[in-house]
């Protein structure tokens, strides 16, 4: 496994990665022409991250490592639960306290198929929770929508940050929206999800469906007309500070999000306490309630990378849980949908998630997801 691990200068904001697996340091991440000024190469203003450099290891043992994967995004995640540890625990400011170790998945390794042929679950979080289990790091950072409905033995999942905007971004530089487009356009995803409810809606279009990458590649290969739109998770946008790159945003009714879309979720040792009370300090209830309902919906349905599967459990005005789940045929040409009202509680909202995926299951009937 070769992992990175990116020590921050908590005094200075800035980085260095050093080899922790006999590795090449490298970084991710490709600027657009249209990107803001700071993205672009040669740039005085630093991501929010910080910058990255390569440097001798810090002879100083850290309290606390965080594992992650080391997209740009990722790192912009990692950075947020690391600034918030730092806030909420003074001995965890000092300089060293905290590590950031990058640890390359299987999914980011294999780009050249989409996700739904090298299937399985866990393609970006295998790595990372093995390191978790031998003790490599002391908490995991994940996007939640990425995490399986199970979890590796020997681990916990206890905490949720506040959930991001949930809502996908339409970018294109033709057409201000997917009805704009014109027939034969080719948008680029990697979800199904997305493919599913796009053809459903505008069986005109046509899908790149193994457009993979991180965000800054998705976006360049857009520039270069690769495709003629793409759809991404506004929140990772909204965490990159790249939000300029929107065309246009699209509703819930209109693109069904992914179950946990815009959620990170962080895991520790389920034997490790101290970890364990300040991931505590860090969750955010109302986001670990709404997450626990979409999984139970997706475990019901079994979900995989070659099931079209959408779910978004949110609060009313009334601080009820309104719950709404789709499922769909891979090419669009059926999608089912359900929706749920109850009370904002996580027995009651688990048992809303399951019910309407049994609903679900039950409608779309053996052979469904084959068609």
């Amino acid at each position: 496994m070769e992992t990175l691990v990116y020590s921050q200068c908590t005094t200075h904001g800035g980085g260095v990665l050093k080899s922790g697996g006999g590795g090449a340091v490298s970084v991710l991440g490709f600027p657009l022409q249209h990107l803001k000024p700071h993205t672009l190469p040669g740039s005085k203003k630093k991501q929010s991250f910080g910058a990255i450099k390569a440097s001798l290891a810090k002879t100083e043992v850290a309290l606390l490592r965080i594992g992650t994967r080391g997209s740009p995004l990722a790192l912009a995640q990692a950075h947020e639960t690391r600034n918030k540890l730092m806030a909420s625990h003074p001995e965890l400011a000092e300089e060293g306290a905290i590590e950031i170790v990058v640890i390359k998945t299987t999914g980011d390794k294999i780009l050249s198929q989409p996700l739904a042929d090298i299937g399985g679950k866990g393609l970006f979080t295998k790595e990372i929770d093995e390191a978790l289990i031998n003790g490599d790091i002391d908490i995991a950072v994940h996007s939640m929508k990425d995490v399986p409905t199970y979890l590796p033995e020997k681990t916990i999942l206890p905490c949720n940050l506040k959930r991001e905007d949930v809502r996908d971004a339409f970018i294109s530089l033709s057409a201000s929206s997917l009805a704009e487009l014109p027939a034969g356009s080719v948008v680029g995803t990697a979800s199904l999800r997305r493919k599913s409810q796009i053809l459903h809606r505008y069986p005109s279009l046509k899908v790149e469906d193994n457009f993979r990458g991180n965000v800054q590649t998705r976006l360049r290969k857009l520039n270069e007309g690769v495709v003629q739109a793409t759809l991404l998770a506004l929140a990772g946008l909204r965490r990159l500070s790249m939000t300029e790159n929107v065309t246009s945003t699209l509703s819930i009714d209109e693109m069904l999000p992914a179950v946990a879309q815009g959620a990170i979720g962080i895991a520790c040792r389920s034997d490790d306490e101290k970890m364990a009370s300040y991931l505590a300090s860090l969750n955010h209830e109302e986001t670990r309630l709404a997450v626990s309902c979409e999984r139970a919906f997706l475990l019901t349905l079994d979900g995989s990378c070659r099931t079209p599967i959408a779910g978004y459990a949110s609060k009313d005005e009334d601080g009820n849980c309104i719950f709404k789940g789709l499922v769909a045929s891979p090419d669009g040409t059926r999608v089912l949908e359900t929706s749920r009202k109850g009370s904002y509680h996580f027995e009651d909202m688990v048992s809303m998630g399951k019910d309407a995926g049994k609903e679900l299951l039950s409608r779309a009937g053996p052979g469904f997801f084959d068609s």
